[in-house]
């Protein structure tokens, strides 16, 4: 079984709002999935985005593949972070 780290959307209409969450790759988009990693919000300025980097790690190690998107995100948190 593959797993992806990627965005589950949740928000109404043209106001969105993203989970990062731990899926099973051929799971839907909104589908089951194995874990919330943490939460992404666009509409903020700056945006929002807090993710529990302890079981990201876990996830990674474990072998589950980044999205871009929310490989993107997680590069911007670490330079923000200063890590």
């Amino acid at each position: 079984m593959a797993i992806k780290i990627r965005l589950t959307r949740g928000g109404r209409k043209k106001r969105p709002f993203y989970r990062i969450v731990a899926i099973n790759s051929r799971a839907k988009r909104d589908g089951k999935f194995l874990e919330i990693l943490g939460t992404y919000n666009p509409l903020k300025d700056p945006l929002e985005f807090k993710i529990d980097r302890a079981r990201l790690d876990r996830w990674l190690n474990l072998g589950a593949r980044p999205t871009d998107t929310v490989r993107s995100l997680i590069r911007r948190a670490a330079h923000q972070e200063g890590l």
